[in-house]
């Protein structure tokens, strides 16, 4: 399919700044009526490069935005696709471990957290141990089917997530596990219908601020290596965006960092954006077709969670 897309014109679509995105809805649809997929191979920075975003409109009732958790297992993609009726996008989202199949990050699912961030770092200092606290940012649809993104603290003792619509700044203490007095008066009750964390946030208010240095998601110089990315924003008018761009793939798609990935999603019109997790786990398929091909030489790699895009109308449909 990779080499076929190569084969194939269509009317480019500019967005903002120089990335030119071109329309491929033919090639994976049928698709519902607003959502659109879009693909690019201009060079990143002089280097081989392949990306692709779909966009879909938020308030649009026949689409159902959702998660499918793993509890506690792992599958890929396409599995996921197979056991959620075959929606019409499938992406991954949080970073995890590979030991017990646990998300690293939050999981909203119809309104009830399902996972948890991490908030403790155990740090070794010279007479006793240190930890530090973080808080990783996270994209949510609310049920008025707006879309926001915040840096959360989760607990599982609170129903909801708490949410700071500013960057927070990571600290150490002594104590090995935040408590919800520690957090500064900027959290609110978040209550998202589904979400997922991960990070770092790539742009707020229209502007490329990433916020590693606050979330502590990638150490020293790792923001600027480049990886297969998979990213979640939202533009000004309702339409979210969800992007993967290919990596590891030497001569082809060498991958994005953290600042590429920030403009290829501010070129897709978004207003805030988000990094999840890449590399090996970065996979989008639409309609059940692979968008990038997978880096891990095994294919898709088996994830503990995804993010559904399904169309239950259009299921009808092909069923007919």
């Amino acid at each position: 399919m990779h080499k076929f897309l190569g084969l194939l014109f269509f009317a480019p679509i500019f967005g903002l700044g120089q990335t030119k995105w071109i329309n491929v809805d033919s090639v994976f649809g049928p698709l519902p009526n607003k959502v659109h997929i879009f693909y690019s191979n201009d060079s990143l920075d002089g280097k081989p490069n392949k990306a692709f975003y779909l966009i879909a409109p938020l308030k649009e009732k026949t689409l159902d935005f959702s998660v499918s958790v793993g509890n506690g297992k792992r599958y890929t993609p396409s599995e996921y696709h197979q056991q959620n009726n075959a929606p019409l996008l499938v992406v991954n989202t949080t970073f995890f471990e590979f030991v017990q199949n646990r998300n690293l990050n939050a999981v909203v699912s119809n309104g009830q957290l399902l996972a948890y961030n991490i908030h403790n770092t155990v740090l070794k200092g010279k007479d006793t141990f240190t930890y530090r606290h973080s808080f990783a940012g996270a994209i949510g649809v609310s049920k008025k089917r707006k879309a926001d993104i915040a840096w959360l603290f989760t607990d599982s003792a609170a129903k909801y997530p708490l949410a700071s619509q500013i960057p927070v700044p990571h600290f150490k203490d002594s104590n090995a596990v935040l408590q919800k007095t520690q957090l500064p008066g900027s959290f609110k009750k978040w209550k998202m219908q589904t979400a997922v964390a991960g990070g770092p946030v790539l742009i707020q208010a229209n502007q490329i601020k990433i916020t590693n240095n606050e979330e502590q998601r990638f150490a020293g110089k790792q923001i600027n290596d480049k990886h297969p990315r998979t990213a979640m924003g939202y533009t000004a008018d309702g339409g979210l965006v969800v992007m993967v761009v290919e990596g590891r793939n030497p001569g082809i798609a060498e991958g994005a960092n953290l600042t590429q990935l920030a403009q290829l999603m501010l070129s897709a019109g978004c207003v805030e954006a988000l990094n999840l997790d890449g590399g090996g786990s970065s996979t989008m398929l639409v309609n059940g077709k692979e968008t990038i091909k997978p880096s891990d030489k095994t294919g898709q790699r088996p994830v503990p969670a995804v993010f559904i895009i399904s169309s239950p109308k259009q299921v009808q449909t092909l069923l007919k």
